[in-house]
């Protein structure tokens, strides 16, 4: 967007010098066949003419320029009426900055200067009458400019506010559409994994109650539901909410509480991370360990977080029984980790290792996260 700025304003200036460069060229050109012609007049000229650059910028100020040097260029050699070209063009740019009044003033002035340079009354009136009504029309052109630029900000704008109010929409609706996915999931999964541990709950107390050793299948389905309703109240939050619900370090945690042998180790300079980027690295994590609690049996596994300069790694092997030669189908989890991962702009690779077990490395851009 910088580079787009400095082409226009440089464009711009180029515009602005070409319009000061032809209109000074045919003014001169005009007076080169008057022999009277003198090296002030053509400085005067040139004055008037090379003000024109700078419009933009001061528009009075240019215009001031523009009708004293053309005011004392008419009164020193009596030129034609296209000696007022650069008073002309001064006045249309001051009227469409909103100078109305110091146009039609200045014109008025150049107008007297040139009122006394006519040999006759007759030339005088006609040559008069000729550059004010240039000058009428450079004011009326100038205003209509200046309108027709305003209408074409207003539209601008009208349609800046529309694709906002799209974009808002959009984002309500998407937020009404997770809160009825939250509210289904809550319905229709709640309340069958609540009587499912409930129900494994009541037969481990009776069994113990019994004296009787409890089965570890019985004991492996009410750790299960303890997990799937955590699991679920943390997608139902994050549904509600769209914001991650902890840290790596806290899934690590849980992961640990549940039976899995994990070790989390951060390198580098640890720093708060954008919210989609924070979403996803804790989105990698979790999935990545839910894998490895379903998949690897008792293995060991090792979630790494490398900050860089340039880019997070993050990066979750386990030495299961997963083989080399032996590639998983991706399933829901890995390929929704993937379209994360590039949505991004990073990579993701996943795979079993050549010593055994199985390996997530994500790499995202931190852009201007550091």
């Amino acid at each position: 967007m910088s580079g787009h700025s400095v082409d226009s304003a440089t464009r711009r200036r180029l515009a602005d010098a070409t319009l000061a460069v032809v209109i000074g060229a045919l003014v001169v050109t005009v007076a080169a066949f008057d022999a009277d012609t003198a090296a002030v007049d053509y400085t005067l000229v040139a004055l008037a003419s090379a003000a024109l650059a700078f419009y933009q910028k001061a528009p009075r100020a240019v215009l001031a320029v523009a009708t004293a040097s053309g005011a004392a260029y008419v009164l020193h050699a009596h030129p034609g009426p296209i000696a007022g070209l650069p008073v002309l063009a001064a006045m249309h740019t001051a009227a469409r900055a909103g100078h109305r009044g110091w146009a039609a003033a200045a014109g008025g002035l150049f107008l007297a200067a040139y009122l006394a340079t006519g040999p006759t009354t007759q030339q005088v009136v006609e040559r008069t009458a000729l550059l004010a009504g240039w000058f009428l029309c450079a004011v009326v052109t100038g205003l209509a400019d200046r309108n027709w630029q305003a209408y074409l900000r207003q539209t601008e704008q009208r349609a800046l506010e529309a694709e906002r109010t799209r974009e808002e929409a959009a984002l309500r609706r998407a937020g009404e559409e997770r809160l009825r996915i939250a509210r289904e999931l809550h319905d229709s999964l709640t309340h069958s994994i609540s009587i499912v541990k409930l129900q494994a709950g009541v037969a481990v107390h009776l069994a113990r109650k019994r004296g009787e050793e409890v089965p570890p299948a019985l004991l492996a389905i009410q750790e299960a539901g303890g997990e799937a309703m955590r699991e679920l109240r943390a997608t139902l939050e994050i549904l509600r909410t769209d914001e991650p619900t902890g840290t790596p370090a806290l899934l690590v945690e849980r992961a640990r509480a549940a039976g899995l042998a994990v070790d989390l180790t951060v390198t580098g300079e640890e720093h708060p991370l954008p919210a989609t980027l924070d979403r996803a690295v804790y989105r990698i994590v979790q999935e990545a360990l839910t894998n490895a609690a379903r998949h690897a049996g008792q293995a060991k596994v090792d979630v790494q977080l490398r900050y860089g300069k340039e880019e997070l790694t993050v990066c979750v092997d386990d030495d299961g029984s997963a083989e080399p030669d032996r590639a998983p189908m991706p399933g829901i989890g890995l390929t929704g980790m993937r379209e994360r991962v590039t949505a991004l702009g990073g990579t993701l690779h996943t795979g079993p290792r050549a010593e055994g077990g199985f390996s997530v490395r994500a790499q995202l851009p931190l852009g201007e996260a550091g």
